[in-house]
């Protein structure tokens, strides 16, 4: 029989035990001095905003040339995360399987020997073969969905990354009639399933005259409200998606291993002939001359890390393994992802490159 004394021990040796297995489980912190480091590099570099989030904790916030935590700044690109996980929602809702031609849903393409066979994943990793028509970002547009519709087939799917608002405006009115036969819209399910769950609300859509808003720029949002997207990548999708999406969602296409749904990833920083991108000059170049084999955004980071990458050097990081969100916003003045990461993270002198 145990008495209230070896009881009591007992306890305490199992509290003692669980607080050391979460020691033990809780990645450790990035350090004060690398911290400080990233913020002088960022800073000096046009950076308005530097949070750094780990275990759930804010590790540093800072903020430089009028910037304050309460200043909503445009994210560009970082938009299309967010419609990204609305995809993978509208997937797991059955509202549409991604692995399916968008010509089942578009009948004017189904006639077309050069779209028919396009998916909508292709159309949200742009490896659709469609040219950019980088006039959809404009304002005041009458029809951008009916542009993107009518935009040339110019490299086989599946073969070239073809970055571009065009591919993502055809993904948008496949959803749009999709939503339309159950009385919803695209911007209203986005709120609701993936938004709403982050705490946020509704967002600078950028509509054209046809209500079309535009998918891949438009949100402006305060660092701390960008990095609960972050939250929601190191949580591995919850409380937006399944573990089974994420893992879609992280995994790269055949035309870039290094992109999908609207997130850069890190995945081939181990590989022996990983190369460091700069991802912002790169899609500067003509479609056909970029270079997207073994590319990576720093060989020192994580290689389960995940970006968002907005023009003018506006950054979101997400470690899983880390339990690390990291947020960047500023104005463009020669940032380098690869230079910014190496301080955060030393290198690893026992990396096995594969």
């Amino acid at each position: 029989m145990l008495t209230n004394t070896s009881f009591s021990i007992g306890l305490g040796l199992l509290a003692l035990a669980v607080a050391s297995t979460s020691a033990r489980d809780e990645p450790h912190l990035i350090s004060a001095g690398r911290i400080s480091a990233a913020a002088a590099y960022s800073s000096s570099h046009g950076g308005l905003a530097l949070l750094i989030q780990q275990n759930g904790r804010t590790l540093s916030e800072r903020y430089n040339g009028g910037h304050t935590a309460s200043t909503k700044y445009r994210i560009y690109s970082g938009t299309k995360g967010f419609w990204g996980l609305a995809a993978l929602k509208a997937d797991e809702d059955d509202l549409l399987d991604l692995d399916d031609r968008a010509s089942k849903h578009l009948p004017e393409w189904k006639a077309d020997p050069d779209k028919y066979r396009i998916t909508l994943e292709q159309l949200l990793d742009f490896s659709s073969g469609l040219e950019a028509r980088n006039l959809i970002h404009e304002d005041d547009l009458k029809d951008r969905n009916l542009m993107a519709i009518e935009a040339k087939r110019v490299a086989t799917p599946g073969r070239s990354f073809i970055y571009g608002p065009a591919a993502l405006q055809v993904f948008h009115e496949v959803l749009k009639r999709r939503l339309l036969e159950k009385g919803d819209r695209p911007y209203t399910y986005l709120e609701r399933q993936v938004l709403q769950p982050m705490g946020l609300g509704s967002q600078r859509y950028i509509p054209d005259q046809s209500g079309n808003p535009l998918l891949a720029a438009g949100f402006m949002m305060t660092a701390r409200q960008w990095a609960q997207i972050g939250t929601v990548l190191i949580q591995e999708g919850r409380p937006v998606l399944s573990e089974r999406s994420f893992d879609r969602l992280s995994r790269g296409s055949s035309a870039n291993r290094a992109y999908n749904l609207g997130f850069w990833n890190n995945r081939a920083a181990d590989a022996r002939h990983a190369r460091e991108v700069n991802v912002e000059d790169e899609l500067g170049k003509d479609w056909w001359t970029q270079n997207w084999k073994d590319a990576c955004l720093c060989k020192d980071a994580p290689e389960d890390l995940l970006a968002c990458i907005g023009s003018n050097s506006q950054r979101l990081y997400a470690v899983p393994s880390l339990k690390l969100v990291i947020v960047r916003q500023g104005r463009d003045q020669g940032f380098s992802d690869a230079d910014f990461l190496r301080l955060l993270f030393p290198p690893n002198p026992d990396r096995i490159l594969q």
